[in-house]
C-alpha cells in the first residue's frame, strides 16, 4: 500500500481477516476518513442495500484499494465535473 495513495471513497478489500469485526479477508468496504495524516482510515462496510453493519480504522497494509478502470504508471488522475 505505499506505494499507492488511498483516496476518500476509494473502494478497497480486506488482505486480512478480522474476526473481532466478524470480517473477512476479501469483504468490500469504502474509505470514509483518512485519519493520522495518512497513517490510518476510516473504512465502512456496507450490505447491498446500503446499510452500514461496520466502520472500522484500517491501516494501509490491511487493505488493497481496488481499480475499475486500467491504470497507467504515468497517468495522472483527473476529476470529472457533470
Amino acid at each position: 500500500m505505499t506505494q499507492n495513495t488511498v483516496n476518500l471513497l476509494d473502494v478497497i478489500a480486506l488482505t486480512v481477516d478480522l474476526p473481532k469485526h466478524s470480517l473477512r479477508r476479501g469483504q468490500v468496504g469504502t474509505v470514509v476518513e483518512i485519519l493520522a495524516d495518512g497513517a490510518a482510515f476510516e473504512v465502512e462496510f456496507s450490505d447491498r442495500n446500503g446499510r452500514t453493519y461496520e466502520s472500522i480504522g484500517l491501516r494501509p497494509e490491511q487493505f488493497m484499494v481496488l481499480h475499475f478502470e486500467p491504470v497507467s504508471p504515468d497517468s495522472i488522475p483527473q476529476i470529472v465535473t457533470v
